[in-house]
């Protein structure tokens, strides 16, 4: 992880940073939260595996609703920082024609499901709850394979999401509204290391 002063590193820089990243024979994936500049791990098969379920649930729930892998949104006060979560759900036309760092305002929820990595505890637990609060963003679900647990924030005051619940993996999980699903997380077992 490199960490970069945002008086250095402009909104435009990390624009083209990432377009460049995204080129490279071995694709990385950055992002831009709380002033640092990170690099998320590449999904593994599981990984991929609880998106495909996520986007299941949450399609047959509301087909007007998609859960976007990987969209591009500009995320913190005063839009400072981008993220690429796991998954954004939002209505199926929301997107159309925002390119790649998109407005997140009419995102219900952000997802992001962590991976085996040194510095998933800091950005998945610590730094993107914050800015998605920051952000307004209704809903952050953090599905976590380390302690087999899934968080559900919701309720942001512009600082921070003021309600967590967490449940391990078996047990049901209400995503409330604007998502307004009850979540089985039984499946979520056979997705783990």
């Amino acid at each position: 992880m490199t960490v970069v002063d945002d008086r250095v590193l402009t909104q435009e820089i990390f624009e083209d940073l990432a377009r460049h990243a995204m080129r490279a024979e071995e694709a990385l994936r950055l992002e831009f939260v709380n002033g640092k500049l990170g690099v998320k791990a590449v999904p593994d098969g599981d990984h991929g595996r609880i998106i495909v379920w996520l986007t299941q649930i949450c399609m047959q729930s509301d087909p007007r609703n998609w859960l976007f892998g990987e969209q591009g949104l500009h995320i913190e006060t005063y839009r400072k920082g981008n993220a690429r979560p796991d998954g954004a759900l939002a209505r199926l036309d929301n997107f159309a024609g925002q390119g790649e760092w998109a407005d997140p305002d009419a995102v219900l929820m952000v997802v992001e499901v962590t991976s085996y990595d040194d510095d998933t505890d800091r950005r998945d637990r610590v730094e993107k709850p914050r800015a998605y609060a920051e952000t307004g963003i209704p809903v952050y679900l953090l599905i976590d394979r380390e302690t087999c647990e899934v968080k559900v924030h919701s309720q942001p005051d512009g600082v921070r999401y003021e309600t967590v619940v967490t449940v391990p993996f078996g047990k049901n999980v209400r995503l409330p509204d604007p998502v307004g699903i009850e979540l089985d997380t039984e499946p979520l077992k056979n997705w783990v290391r």
